[in-house]
C-alpha cells in the first residue's frame, strides 16, 4: 500500500493511505539508507507501507524517489544534515522585521537551497498589523528587491484577514512548505488559513526576544480549498548543505545572470578582474546584503541568523 508520510516525530509516523491516517514505524535496518542523515523519512515522503493483519502499526518498506527536498545542517551534527520535507510545490520562508527580526542572511540561505533543488520559493513578511512607519518603508524595499529577483512576496497580518487573500491564492492546490525562526507567527497564521486547526502558540520571549518553539514536529495540513501546508518547527540558523563552492553563485538568480559576462568561466565573484558580478554590486544591480549572503555561503559558515 502506498502513502503521504503527514508527520513525523523521529520515529513515529503518520501515514495518509487508503483514505484513512496509519499509524507507522520504520525498521532498524532501514535508518542506515540515510547513514549522513539524521531523519530517513519526512513529511511530503510517498512511501510504501506493509500493514500486517492484527496490528494497529504498519511498517514503512520504502521510499518512492523524491522529487526534491529542502535541506539543511543538523543543529546538533554538524557532519550531517536534516531534511526539513520532500516533494514540495512552494517553499515559503516567514519571516518578520520586528520581535524576534529575521535577517536578510537568513531568508538568502533559505532561498538559495530552495534555488538548489528547482523549488520555487517565496517570502512572508508577517505581523504586517505592528509596522510603523519606518518598518513599512524597510519591506517595501525588501519587496522590491526579491520581487525583482523573481520571488514571490506577501505582507500579511494573521490579525487582518483582507491582507491573506493573496497567498490564499497561491496557496491552493499546493504542497507548500512554512519555514522560518520561532516567534514570528507561523502557527498563529496557519491557524487563520486554516480555521478549527488551533495549533498550540506561544508568547515571545522578552528576554531573549526570541520565539518559544511551539511546533515540535514537522506536519502536513489540508487546506480548506485544496493543498496541504506542511508547518516546520522553528529554526535559529539555517545552515546549508551540499553545495559546491563553484555553484553557489547559480543559486542567486541575479548573479548567475550577471556571470555570463565574467572573465573567468571559473570566477568566484570575490577578487577576480572583469567580474560581471562585482560591476553589478558596485552599480548596485546587485544589493550588498544579497552580495553579503553569498559570501557567507561561500566561506562555509555555518550560523548566519
Amino acid at each position: 500500500m502506498r502513502g503521504i508520510v503527514t508527520k513525523s516525530t523521529g520515529s513515529n509516523y503518520s501515514v495518509f493511505a487508503g483514505g484513512k491516517i496509519i499509524p507507522c514505524r520504520i525498521k532498524g535496518l532501514f535508518r542506515i539508507k540515510g547513514i549522513d542523515i539524521t531523519n530517513p523519512v519526512v513529511v511530503g515522503d510517498e512511501v510504501e507501507i506493509d500493514l500486517q493483519p492484527g496490528n494497529d502499526v504498519a511498517m514503512i518498506t520504502n521510499i518512492i524517489e523524491r522529487r526534491n527536498y529542502i535541506i539543511r545542517k543538523s543543529k546538533n551534527l554538524s557532519k550531517q544534515a536534516h531534511i526539513i520535507a520532500s516533494n514540495i510545490d512552494l517553499a515559503l520562508v516567514v519571516a518578520t522585521p520586528v520581535f524576534p527580526k529575521t535577517s536578510t542572511g537568513f531568508i538568502d540561505r533559505f532561498l538559495a537551497t530552495a534555488e538548489a533543488y528547482s523549488i520555487p520559493a517565496g517570502i512572508i513578511f508577517n505581523k504586517e498589523d505592528i509596522f510603523d512607519d519606518e518598518i513599512k518603508n524597510y519591506v517595501n524595499k525588501l519587496k522590491i528587491l526579491y520581487g525583482k529577483i523573481g520571488y514571490q512576496c506577501f505582507v500579511v497580518s494573521a490579525m487582518k484577514e483582507e491582507t491573506l487573500s493573496e497567498l490564499n491564492d497561491a496557496l491552493k492546490n499546493k504542497v507548500t512548505l512554512f519555514s522560518g525562526h520561532s516567534g514570528v507567527g507561523k502557527s498563529t497564521l496557519i491557524n487563520v488559513l486554516i480555521p478549527g486547526l488551533n495549533l498550540k502558540t506561544s508568547e515571545i520571549s522578552e528576554h531573549h526576544l526570541k520565539g518559544i518553539h511551539t511546533t515540535t514536529f514537522a506536519e502536513m495540513h489540508l487546506l480548506p480549498e485544496g493543498g496541504n501546508i506542511i508547518d516546520t518547527p522553528g529554526i535559529r540558523e539555517f545552515g546549508t548543505v551540499e553545495f559546491n563552492p563553484a555553484e553557489v553563485s547559480h543559486f542567486f538568480p541575479e548573479m548567475f545572470k550577471l556571470s555570463k559576462d565574467c572573465k573567468f568561466y571559473n570566477c568566484t565573484h570575490t577578487n577576480e578582474i572583469k567580474c560581471a558580478v562585482l560591476k553589478g554590486l558596485e552599480e548596485g544591480i546587485i544589493s550588498e546584503s544579497r552580495y553579503a549572503s553569498y559570501v557567507s555561503i561561500l566561506n562555509n559558515e555555518d550560523i548566519f541568523k
